[in-house]
Formats: C-alpha cells, structure tokens, sequence
C-alpha cells in the first residue's frame, strides 16, 4: 500500500521545504564533491599517461642518438650529429619532468635514480664509440667492446622503462577503476537524491494545493459565521466592538448601532457617542468602568442604562478585556448586552418571591393552627367521648352506640393525620443541620421505635454495616422508621415479615438518574417478603395522600411514604420502589457520600 504523509499545519509545510532545501544544497555539495573526485582522478589518470610519454620520449631521445651515431660511424657525415647533439638535452628535459611526475612515488623515484645512471654510462658509452671510430684513434677492438657494451645498456634501459611502464599501467588501470566508478555513481546519485527533493517539493505542492482549497473552504465559513454571529447578535440581543487605543479608532458591530437605537453607520463611534447614549444616572459608572479596563486590562460585568433616542430607557450589561496583538497594538474588546427582559423579569420575580414569602408565613400559620387550634377541639372531642362511660353506652340505642364508636375511630384518624401532616410539614420548614451520624444508631433507634410491632409480627430484620455520612439526624431515623413500618404493615397473613438492609457504594455515572456532580452515593436497599404492589404505580405511592389500598384493610394516611421522598430529596438523593404482587417489595435509597 502507498503511504503518503498526511501534514496538516503549516510548520509541516516549512519542514517540507527546508527538507528540500536541505536534500538540493547537499545535491550541489555531493555533486561539487564528485567533480573534484573527477577531476583527482582525470589528473592521476593523465599523470599516468603523462609519465609513460615521458619514458617513450626518454627512449625516444636515446634511440635517436643510437641511430644518429651508427649513421655518423658509417657515412662519416656530421649531419647525423644532429640527433645526437641534442638528444643529452631531450633526455636531461624528460629527466627533469620524471623527477617532478614521480616525486610522490619513492619506487618510481628509485628507477628513475637507476635508470638515470644506465643513461649516463650509454651517452659515455656513446662517447667512446665515437672516440675510437674516429681514423685518427681508431681501435676496432674497443670499438667492438663499447658498440657491444653499449647494446646491452641500451636493453637495460629498455627493461628499466618496461618496468617503470608497467607500474604506471597497474596505477593506471586502478585509477581507470575508480574513475569509471565514480562516472557511474555520481549520476545514479545525484538522481536519486534529485527525485527524494522532487518528492518532498510535490508534497510541498500537494500541501499548498489542500492548504489553498481549505483557505477557499475557511474563507467560504468565515463568510457564513460573520453572517450567522450578525444574526446571533440580533437573536440573542448582544453585540461587540473594538477600540484601537493606539489609533484612537472604536469599530461597532451592526447591532451595536440598532441596540442604541441607530441604523448601523448612523454615525462613527466614538467614546464620547457611547457615553452620550447612556442613562445620565449611569453616565459617571460606565465612564469609570471604561477606565478601570484600560487600567487592569479587563473589567467584570457593568450594569447600566441606555436612554434610546425614542425616549425608551434599556437595561445593558457590558464587559470588557484589553488586549495586545502581535505588532503590539492595545486593542479593547468590548461586549454589550441587551438584559432589559431579563431585568424586567427579575422584578417579576421579586414580587413573586415576595407572595412566596406571605405564602410561607401564611403556612408558618397554619401549621401553628394545625399543631394548637385544630389539635385543641380534638382533645376535647377525644376527652368527651372517653367521658362516655359503659353504663351511658348501656342505656343508649344501638345506633347511637354506633355513631360513638365511629366519632371515636374518627378522632383518632384525625389525630393521625394532623400528626403527619406536621410531620411532613417539618420536613420543608425545620432548619436543615446536617451532621456527621452513624447511620447504624440511627438504624437501632428507629428499630426500637418499631419494637412493639416487630415483637408482635415475629419480623426479622437482617442488616449489614451502614457508613457514617453527614445527615440530618432525626430525618434519616424518621426515614427508616417508615420504611420499615411500611414493610410490617403490608405483609401478607400468616407469613413472618424478612426484612433484609443492604449497603453498597456506587459511582453516580452508573445511574443517570443521580445528580452527576456528585461523584460516588451509598446505595441502600430495604427489601422485604410483603404482599407487593402493582408496578404501574412505583412512581405515584410516593404522592402526597395516595394510597394503594382501601383505609379500612390497611391504616394510614398516604404520607408516610410522601415524608420519605422529601427526606431524600432534603439530601440530594434519590429514592425508588421496585415490586410484584405477593413476592414483597424493594425500596432503593441513595445518599451521597
């Protein structure tokens, strides 16, 4: 599969192109490298060449001066001289240059010292030749000596330049070697490296092609977002300006002018324009605030009116930063806010919360009347009819009898009632203290409120250890009291109530349900072998007054249940009831940790 980089910022795009950079500058070093090498190698290759042309013109010379003395020994004619004559100085000439070619070659150097001396015994050998070829001190048998010595030097001079020879040729053709290797090389080199900067230069191409068709895109979005937070000031009644402090130059966003009152570019901004449209009470406020910003370089929310020119007076809130950008300039960014609804609705709420707080001493009222007025009648009514004794209910009729007993079930349930009600009433009104309790005494105090009924049940209540957590004391004891009553009171005939208390922490993310800003709550669960409930209505016995069964089969008031609910939600938790008809029921109650 082929990869290709994926760069997506423009550092990516700088890196591209100094890799380009970098691979072409080391393109052009390799290849100043691999011209020098070149050239080292073409100079040794000449130098080569240059010795061995040498060494033929050496032998040249020398033969020309053989050549030019038999002819002179023959003929007798000087012409033949010539070569001769100059043939010392050819030779002394090439020396010279050979001296110079091999002077870093220490065996070329030797051959030529010995090579030199074989010359110089052929030129006296030469000499000689002459000297007794000539009639005047002709001697044919020295003649015949050096002409015959002189040929054996001359095929040692030849032997010494073969051996010179051969060894330029075993240089020459290393140096042949490593000369076509560096031909071949450097090409193949110099490419590779021009294809690996080529392919980062159309990376750098196909970035600045996606660079550009998501600057058209942005420009496309920029375009639609200016649009869309023109219509989000509109929507949302704000609006924005900048103020250039160096320039001295305020900008406006279009709704600023319509929030004053203006068409947008009714007039240039200005702070004196700003101030003029504000509330003369609020006039010395705003001012200050624009200074404070200048000062502290940000400001909290100002509150503020604005007088429009209709006369019509809006309530603003506005708040500020100042800023630097990168050529240094101090800019002020300004937002406004347009709260006159919100304002006029806090007021609303005001007189609201002012009715709430008479309905709140109203029902401080009643709850005086229900706990003395209305209880004081019914202690009389309860004392009355105990007043009644057995000999008067003798002497009665049987209805009257009957409407007795019925006053006195009556008082009694009224009795109940009123005690709930105030029960539940507490739960709204009494100060909420919330203190670090064990809840396994609060468990045993409400257990032993529950004595007589669990005694006279044979209940079995199984627990496990509860934790201490920072509650409202009374209301938590209060808590367990119901739901453990409430277990007693629905269990079926004949069968021994089970009432099983379990505890587990648990993580609120686990239950979306939970208030998430708190992070871990204790679950605890009362479960019991009652009689059960529908399903359908887990959600509605913990109404106020609803009851799931008739008052004469089972007590109550439709409360209890109610109280439950409201001591949970005193704590930030949260309560359940899961159940079957005849298979018990299962109350969940979470408190936060």
């Amino acid at each position: 599969m082929k990869w290709i980089p994926n760069f997506n910022s423009s550092n990516s795009l700088r890196v591209i192109f100094v890799i380009a950079v970098f691979i072409l500058l080391f393109i052009s070093s390799v290849a100043y490298k691999h011209n020098q090498d070149l050239n080292e190698s073409s100079k040794l290759v000449m130098h080569t060449y240059e010795i061995n042309i040498q060494l033929e013109r050496l032998m040249s010379a020398i033969k020309d001066a053989e050549t030019g003395q038999r002819g002179y020994i023959i003929t007798r004619n000087a012409r033949f001289l010539t070569p001769y004559i100059y043939s010392r100085d050819k030779v002394n000439t090439s020396f010279i240059t050979l001296k110079k070619l091999t002077a870093d070659n220490p065996q070329q150097q030797e051959n030529l010292r010995k090579l030199f001396k074989l010359i110089i015994q052929r030129f006296v050998s030469f000499e000689n030749c002459l000297k007794y070829s000539d009639p005047k001190t002709y001697d044919k048998r020295k003649l015949d000596n050096h002409m015959f010595g002189g040929r054996i030097l001359m095929e040692n001079i030849r032997f010494k330049v073969d051996e010179m020879n051969d060894i330029e040729k075993t240089y020459l053709k290393n140096r042949l070697k490593i000369y076509d290797a560096e031909i071949s090389l450097s090409p193949i080199f110099s490419i590779s490296l021009f294809l690996t900067a080529l392919f980062f230069i159309l990376l750098a191409y196909r970035q600045i092609s996606k660079d550009f068709q998501r600057l058209k895109l942005y420009n496309k979005k920029l375009l639609i977002s200016s649009g869309l937070i023109s219509e989000s000031e509109a929507i949302g009644k704000f609006s924005t300006w900048q103020w250039d402090l160096d320039a001295d130059k305020i900008d406006y966003s279009d709704n600023q002018f319509r929030l004053l009152g203006y068409e947008p570019g009714d007039f240039i901004p200005r702070r004196e324009t700003l101030l003029k449209s504000v509330h003369p009470d609020d006039k010395d406020n705003v001012a200050t605030a624009i200074d404070g910003i200048l000062q502290n370089k940000q400001q909290p929310f100002v509150y503020y009116k604005i007088l429009l020119p209709s006369h019509e007076v809006r309530y603003f809130k506005s708040t500020g930063k100042l800023l630097t950008d990168q050529q240094g300039s101090k800019i002020l960014l300004g937002i406004n806010f347009d709260i006159t609804d919100e304002h006029l609705l806090n007021i609303e709420l005001q007189e609201r919360n002012k009715e709430l707080e008479k309905s709140n001493k109203e029902l401080a009222s009643f709850n005086h009347v229900a706990s003395h007025d209305l209880q004081e009648p019914l202690r009389k009514i309860q004392t009355f009819i105990s007043r009644v004794s057995d000999a008067d209910k003798a002497v009665m009729s049987q209805s009257a009898r009957d409407y007795i007993a019925k006053i006195e079930v009556s008082a009694k349930r009224m009795r109940i009632l009123i005690d709930d009600l105030l029960l539940f009433s507490r739960t709204n009104t009494t100060k909420k203290e919330f203190i670090k309790s064990n809840l396994n005494e609060l468990l045993e105090n409400a257990e032993s409120e529950l004595t007589e009924v669990i005694e006279e049940k044979n209940a079995v209540i199984n627990t496990c250890k509860l934790p201490k957590l920072s509650v409202i004391p009374y209301q938590i004891e209060q808590l367990f009291i119901n739901l453990i009553g409430n277990s007693l009171k629905y269990s079926r005939p004949d069968v021994p109530p089970e009432i099983s208390i379990d505890c587990e922490k648990v993580n609120a993310a686990d239950y979306p349900e939970l208030d998430q800003n708190i992070k871990k709550y204790h679950r605890i669960t009362f479960t019991d072998n009652g009689m059960g409930f529908d399903p359908q209505f887990k959600e509605t016995i913990f109404i106020l007054f609803q009851r799931l069964h008739s008052k004469t089969d089972y007590p109550g008031t439709g409360i209890g249940l109610a109280i439950c609910k409201k001591i949970v939600d005193n704590h930030r938790g949260h309560i359940t009831a899961d159940s079957e008809p005849n298979k018990g029921s299962v109350f969940t109650i979470f408190l936060p940790d």
